[in-house]
């Protein structure tokens, strides 16, 4: 029986496409491998987000390939996309596959096998999205929460952003077949399903009917297919309060929002073409934490744009020390070729950009304490990871404000949704809790 082993880099997407892929193999009779190990093929899904990620795929290829001679090699994913060129230049790839051929490479696979034959990469259009492949692979103790890709592309542009490039404009899946595949994840035992997209929030509007995310969300919540929904980012201008009423706890919508606001500078907004203002972001946040005050608020910073000055990366700094924000994701600004940003003048010098993100992850910390504290010898529902923690062997939870917690229990209460207090939080963030019976 011959072996696969796909490394994913990048997004929650590549990492939803990557199991689809497993998924397929799988079916065609393949078994997955492990790293160095004898496996007959490597699957390297890349990402392309930044020149690093870019640099960092390359390195991941020729790493296997050097550990890995005999083995094939399949290169698809956002580096592959935008700049197959510079993938072609190393030596003994055997195929770069397009984003919409994806669901095609298991065949491909079994192809090269039968007629030792490589196949060239082919511009995509981008006119669909990779079909829905089912989870069933994941249920056997190595997922406890799934993801359902329901949108792909970016129409948007940001100055800085090679996403639209690399994944084309946007694409949204039919809402008769989100419900369907939510129904078939609840049946293979999934409790929580992690929505997912490119830009989720342009769900439905590429539709000759017009939707919305709203309209899609709201039939989720009144069919129920699962017990509980997350999304998993959303612009700030794309928050409304139908959306945040949907997360209140009598409804399938966590209490948890990762919210891109990339800088709290209304000029470096314009420079980075982002559709929003500071007020409006601060607003939004607002309007969660007073209707929703346990919701999770994650937000991502994006420091060192070009011209960015030290006021106005304080100005993102006070913006964020303020407001009931739970946790941070902080990016240096990496000049990414093909994006506009990349010419711009006035570049910020490596160790400021450094600096200024030590200092964002500081603040970071300080959020993370802040919102624990906040939850501390509350109720909260949790679901409870197949997976114990591969230090202490104790089990892990995920609340529906996205804390994990960790449980000392004897019963084993895998794959369930339970009722848990976090009663203590150690030097490290580990949350200390225990189960209602």
């Amino acid at each position: 029986m011959k072996k696969f082993y796909i490394h994913t880099l990048g997004c929650k997407v590549n990492q939803y496409e990557s199991d689809g892929i497993a998924t397929c193999l799988e079916e065609q009779g393949w078994t997955k491998g492990e790293k160095n190990k004898g496996t007959d093929v490597f699957i390297i899904n890349t990402c392309a987000v930044t020149s690093k990620a870019s640099m960092q795929s390359r390195q991941a290829i020729r790493k296997i390939l050097r550990e890995n001679p005999d083995a094939r090699v399949v290169v698809t994913g956002c580096h592959a996309q935008t700049d197959p060129d510079q993938i072609q230049k190393i030596d003994r790839i055997d195929q770069i596959i397009c984003h919409k051929d994806k669901i095609k490479i298991a065949k491909n696979i079994t192809s090269i096998y039968k007629n030792n034959a490589a196949l060239p990469f082919k511009k995509t259009d981008h006119s669909k999205i990779m079909p829905f492949i089912g989870f069933d692979h994941a249920v056997k103790g190595k997922m406890t929460r799934a993801y359902l890709k329901i949108q792909d592309g970016c129409n948007a542009f940001c100055t800085y952003c090679i996403v639209p490039y690399a994944r084309g404009s946007s694409v949204s899946m039919p809402e008769k077949k989100v419900l369907q595949h939510l129904k078939e994840l609840k049946d293979s035992g999934f409790k929580e399903v992690i929505i997912t997209g490119i830009h989720t929030g342009m769900y439905g509007l590429d539709f000759k009917k017009k939707s919305s995310l709203l309209q899609l969300l709201e039939k989720i919540n009144n069919e129920k297919p699962v017990f509980r929904i997350r999304l998993s980012s959303i612009e700030p201008g794309e928050i409304n309060d139908g959306i945040i009423n949907l997360a209140k706890k009598e409804n399938i919508l966590c209490d948890h929002f990762h919210i891109p606001l990339q800088s709290g500078d209304d000029d470096i907004l314009k420079k980075m073409k982002r559709p929003y203002d500071v007020a409006l972001f601060e607003d939004i946040i607002h309007k969660i934490h007073e209707k929703i005050p346990s919701a999770g608020i994650g937000v991502d910073t994006l420091i060192g744009f070009p011209s960015e000055t030290e006021k106005q990366f304080e100005n993102t700094y006070e913006l964020i020390k303020r407001l009931p924000i739970s946790y941070l994701h902080v990016f240096p600004f990496s000049a990414r070729k093909g994006t506009p940003a990349f010419h711009f003048d006035n570049k910020v010098d490596p160790a400021i950009i450094k600096n200024r993100c030590e200092k964002m992850r500081e603040l970071d910390n300080t959020k993370r304490r802040a919102f624990i504290a906040a939850n501390l010898n509350k109720k909260l529902e949790g679901l409870v990871q197949h997976k114990p923690d591969t230090k202490t062997g104790m089990l892990k939870a995920v609340t529906s404000n996205y804390l994990t917690v960790f449980l000392n229990q004897k019963h084993d209460h895998r794959g369930k949704i339970i009722d848990l207090i976090p009663e203590q939080c150690d030097s490290d963030l580990n949350i200390m809790g225990k189960i209602i019976a």
